[in-house]
């Protein structure tokens, strides 16, 4: 009998687990997606003019 308890118990924990897992997987995603810079933003080109004064 009390190895059918363990096992519950063992059962209950690893549910508690698998759904904390998932809920920290979760916040990373928000945070990520948060954080994300639209490609529109990363490829735009910057002008000619900007690199002649950067090297003067």
């Amino acid at each position: 009998m009390r190895n059918q308890d363990d096992a519950a118990d063992r059962s209950d924990g690893e549910r508690i687990e698998a759904a904390e897992r998932e809920a920290a997987r979760q916040r990373i995603l928000a945070l990520a997606e948060a954080d994300r810079i639209p490609v529109e933003e990363t490829t735009r080109a910057v002008p000619d003019r900007r690199w002649r004064r950067g090297g003067r």
